[in-house]
């Protein structure tokens, strides 16, 4: 069986000596369960598995019950709880801080791992009780290099169908992949994870605006315009805040165009981009196939399939991800970190005017370009993660 780096990260924090939770957070369908208990398994430490998915099961009682039965595995040596899908124990950090206090100060060497899909409602708890307590894994949807190990895709596969494992074996048909996605990644994504964060009055709209954005992925759109385009579509605040709550789930987000001035930047129309380019190709509807035969349209699926794996890789490398333009010159990506400035072009086959990222570091000197497309620097080579995105960084 295939097993992603993550395994690799989660055994070896499991194998140190008891000092944080581990927390292991992601969007739906990307194998977090998996990872662990492949983890487990690796490092063979007595472990207690329990998840939450059960609303019949879930209460203070039932985890307080639960983690008893850990202490009993802990009091003969080191061992490890996993609760799965922490987030939908109502009150979850409080009652995990008491009793992960207590062990502390009874020296047990239980060693705790949790895991959760809604990141907001996760960092709600984290901040509220457990602060000093707890590390964070990310678990992102699977990379092109991952999928082509794991399912022997091709480029065009990856760019289609995307990086949720569990869609995998469907990709050659269609309509029963489409299926998938829907059932299993995006209802369940916004009808538990988002409308569970916090009230949200139009779940309708927010729907539409999942839908619009995905399908506008890679393409600028202001609140303005999205109004006209939307029903029942409220005003330009809510549709703000609809999207800030479907980033944080993991599915859609909206990129603000860089400037040195902040407010400017916070300003700025997004750029909506998916986290996945399945979620493109699952709202495009039947006319999927054009995806890849329409040059504008394959267009727009490259650069969301460099967005998304630039999305990743900011979760683990702490980066922050914007776009450029000024009058006709434009930059498709710009990432940041610290002091460190890099513009990303994408040849994609769609007609634009070139420079932009010569232009960009006209303006911001010290900035690494990248071109990813041309002959230095091939679309799968920085997909599969052999080119460094920040000057004088290791490879």
């Amino acid at each position: 069986m295939f097993s992603r780096f993550l395994v690799t990260i989660i055994a070896a924090r499991m194998l140190e000596p008891r000092r944080f939770i581990q927390i292991v957070s992601g969007p739906r369908q990307t194998g977090k369960t998996t990872a662990i208990v492949q983890a487990l398994e690796k490092i063979g430490l007595p472990y207690h598995f329990i998840s939450a998915d059960d609303p019949n099961l879930t209460s203070a009682e039932w985890l307080e019950n639960e983690w008893e039965l850990s202490r009993i595995q802990a009091r003969q040596g080191e061992a490890i709880l996993v609760v799965d899908e922490i987030q939908k124990i109502p009150d979850w950090s409080a009652i995990v801080k008491l009793l992960w206090d207590e062990d502390s100060r009874k020296n047990l060497k239980l060693k705790v791992l949790l895991t959760g899909s809604s990141t907001l409602l996760l960092q709600k708890g984290l901040s509220e009780s457990l602060m000093g307590r707890f590390e964070m894994l990310h678990s992102p949807h699977w990379s092109y290099q991952e999928c082509k190990e794991a399912f022997g895709y091709s480029l065009d596969d990856f760019l289609l169908y995307g990086g949720y494992p569990g869609a995998a074996p469907l990709i050659k048909e269609e309509e029963r992949w489409a299926r998938y996605i829907g059932t299993s990644i995006v209802e369940p994504t916004i009808a538990q994870d988002v409308l569970l964060m916090e009230e949200v009055r139009k779940p309708a709209l927010l729907r539409s605006l999942f839908m619009l954005g995905s399908n506008y992925s890679g393409q600028e759109l202001s609140f303005t315009k999205m109004l006209g385009q939307l029903t029942d579509a409220g005003n330009t605040v809510t549709l703000a805040h609809y999207l800030d709550l479907l980033s944080k789930a993991g599915v859609l987000t909206g990129l603000q165009n860089y400037s040195g001035n902040k407010l400017r930047t916070r300003k700025s129309s997004p750029r909506f981009m998916v986290f996945d380019t399945s979620l493109m190709t699952y709202t495009e509807g039947t006319g999927r196939h054009l995806l890849l035969e329409n040059r504008v349209k394959r267009g727009h699926l490259v650069e969301s399939a460099v967005g998304a794996y630039l999305l990743a890789r900011s979760k683990s490398d702490d980066f922050e991800i914007y776009w450029w333009r000024e009058r006709d010159k434009e930059v498709d990506f710009v990432i940041k970190k610290g002091n460190k400035l890099t513009a990303i072009e994408v040849k994609s086959g769609r007609v634009r005017n070139a420079g932009g990222g010569l232009e960009f570091r006209k303006l911001y000197p010290e900035t690494l370009v990248l071109t990813v497309g041309d002959v230095n620097l091939s679309l799968e080579n920085f997909l599969s993660g052999k080119q460094v995105l920040f000057a004088n960084d290791a490879r």
